[in-house]
């Protein structure tokens, strides 16, 4: 028998059992650190951390939904209301309770009016939402289109017609340019609004009124505590915080004056607007053409702004805040005061008129108006007349730079401060201005075209129907303003709306009534150049004609404005006030391409003085300003 020469190792059960308990206590310690982190775990969950993850669990079980505020509504100065909230519907649909979107989509386009615009943002809002929740389709329905839905509703589940407040604006395009329109918030609203309630807003202030006083106006956001599944469903209603509806706003607008100064252009594009002269406040404002703000509300179609953009009349550029005119002679008045408040002339002063003013050393010549010149005239015969060589005379005294400190305390040059967004300053003439804009320096004849409100000067209608309330207000410029009072709730007592004080334009009154006895002559002198518009007139009125050119004539030949193309004819101005004796309206009317402004804005502003004047014959006295109680609708 032979041994194999393979053998098995000899165990040592001593090692053997040495090793296992040495591994069972590593085992053994394993667990117990791994269980005390799992103590210490739920010790900093259950106990540390306790709070914040409750927190947490709620904020998944409980959602906050908003509540959208009412927003205020807007009154004209008697009551009347300029912007509602009025009930609509819209259509909606959720996703997950339509089977077939295609074939709903297309019976629903055959009840209701669904544009290619409609479906494009619904499917983009369908894409970035989740499937239960609800989409608008189309934002206003017909009462017809609500009747079509309500006979076929069982045919459409997931299709709602949901009601909602949406604003309107009964007076549309009349005063689209001061109320201005609210319109669906875009990206760079929400950016601006910042506040994580404020996304709960479909709509915000986009122009006039309705932006400027867009905080006032939105009121504050209310909200629902909401139970919710774990896939966001609404299950109950826990707790509501109710919402805060928006400020009512009256304005000092008169609808029934506006609707009288738009008729009184007569189809003329152009722009107008009326102040109190013993306040400041804004009577009537127009820019025309104009546009109608309730397409904006909910969207405008694309058919519907192409027409605005290539209407060559601009419809939505507002000419009262915004467009910058050549002032022409309506700067004369403001040129005869500087003179006198300098001391550099006197009433009773006269001047030479021969037709052609020349500055030393100079062949090209100044022209007056009248071939052959007006002859010997003083300060009062210069307005009526608007005599062009006396204030060339006149403004080579002052200066530039006296001429640049007066006007600018008039309000020239910088913007007037109404509660309107984007006003323009326009350019008051001055050596600052030309070496800032153009790096040159400032000649003579250059102050002599400022003299007459042509060259480098741009002025607002805003701006000069301020200062002739200035004028016509014993020298105190108000700041133009068109809210005046506002209420927070129906039923509480309006709230007067501050203004900043008022400034002084003259010191001596003997100066005022020296220009206010020129602009009065303007009018019902025989030699006025608005004289025309005095005929019939039971009150008397103080103004000044103005045409600025839009060309330059070539050497010393005359422009004849009538054999100018259309878009190169002249600007038509008038500023006045009226009555002359105690002013309660002051205008400033500009008709663009009118060609002249006695023939053309004077006639203008008679009818708008007539429509303020005449049915309020007791008020042509002096008088105080109504009672805010009287605001009241």
């Amino acid at each position: 028998m032979k041994w194999s020469r393979r053998h098995r190792p000899l165990t040592n059960p001593h090692a053997e059992a040495e090793q296992f308990r040495r591994r069972a206590v590593l085992g053994f310690l394993g667990i117990a650190v791994a269980m005390l982190g799992l103590a210490a775990g739920y010790y900093r969950l259950q106990v540390l951390q306790h709070d914040e993850y409750r927190t947490r669990s709620e904020a998944n079980r409980i959602k906050l939904r908003a509540i959208v505020p009412a927003r205020g509504l807007i009154y004209d100065r008697q009551g009347r209301l300029l912007a509602d909230n009025v009930p609509a519907y819209r259509l909606e649909l959720v996703p997950e309770q339509v089977d077939d979107m295609a074939a709903t989509l297309a019976a629903l386009r055959q009840r209701v009016d669904i544009s290619d615009e409609d479906l494009e943002r619904f499917e983009a809002a369908r894409r970035a939402s989740r499937r239960f929740q609800p989409i608008p389709l189309k934002l206003r329905l017909t009462e017809s289109e609500l009747a079509r839905l309500a006979v076929d509703r069982h045919r459409f589940p997931g299709v709602e017609a949901v009601p909602y407040l949406t604003r309107r604006y009964p007076y549309g395009a009349l005063l689209a340019h001061a109320v201005g329109y609210v319109g669906r918030i875009d990206e760079a609203d929400l950016r601006a609004l910042g506040d994580s309630r404020s996304s709960a807003f479909t709509h915000i202030g986009k122009t006039g009124i309705e932006r400027y006083y867009e905080e006032r106006l939105r009121g504050e956001v209310g909200y629902e505590e909401v139970e919710t599944d774990v896939r966001g469903r609404a299950l109950r209603v826990l707790r509501r915080h109710d919402a805060v509806a928006g400020e009512d706003l009256h304005l000092s607008i008169d609808a029934e004056l506006q609707q009288a100064m738009a008729v009184a252009f007569d189809g003329q594009p152009g722009a107008a607007v009326a102040l109190d002269p013993r306040s400041g406040e804004v009577l009537a404002m127009v820019s025309l053409p104009a546009y109608d703000p309730n397409l904006f509300v909910n969207g405008i179609s694309r058919a519907d702004y192409a027409l605005l953009r290539e209407d060559p009349g601009r419809p939505e550029f507002n000419r009262v805040v915004l467009g910058g005119f050549v002032p022409g002679s309506t700067v004369k008045p403001f040129m005869a005061l500087a003179g006198l408040e300098y001391g550099l002339t006197t009433p009773e002063r006269r001047i030479l008129s021969t037709g052609m003013f020349h500055l030393p050393g100079q062949e090209r010549g100044y022209g007056d108006w009248r071939p052959g010149g007006h002859g010997w005239i003083d300060l009062r015969e210069s307005l009526a007349q608007s005599v062009n060589t006396y204030y060339y005379q006149l403004a080579l005294e002052l200066g530039i730079d006296r001429i640049e400190t007066f006007f600018a305390g008039l309000g020239f040059g910088a913007p007037t401060g109404i509660d309107l967004v984007g006003e323009a300053s326009g350019v008051l003439p001055s050596r600052r201005w030309k070496r800032e804009q153009r790096n040159e320096e400032w000649y003579p004849g250059e102050t002599v075209n400022a003299a007459i409100g042509q060259g480098y000067w741009v002025a607002t209608p805003l701006q000069l129907v301020v200062a002739t309330a200035a004028l016509g207000a014993d020298g105190i410029r108000h700041r133009p303003h068109l809210l005046r009072a506002s209420q927070r709730g129906f039923g509480e007592a309006l709230r007067d709306e501050p203004q900043p004080p008022p400034q002084r334009i003259a010191k001596s009154g003997a100066n005022l009534e020296a220009v206010r006895e020129g602009l009065v002559a303007v009018v019902h002198s025989p030699t006025g150049s608005a004289r025309r518009i005095a005929v019939d007139a039971p009150y008397r009125m103080a103004g000044k004609t103005g045409t600025a050119q839009r060309v330059s004539r070539q050497g010393n030949e005359r422009l004849d404005p009538n054999k100018l193309p259309f878009h190169l004819r002249h600007q038509a101005l008038f500023i006045g006030y009226a009555p002359a004796e105690a002013p309660t309206i002051a205008l400033a009317v500009v008709v663009e391409h009118g060609g002249s402004g006695s023939t053309a804005a004077a006639p203008v502003a008679r009818r708008i003085f007539d429509a303020w004047l005449l049915p309020r014959a007791e008020e042509t006295k002096p008088s105080t300003e109504p009672s805010i109680a009287e605001l009241q609708p």
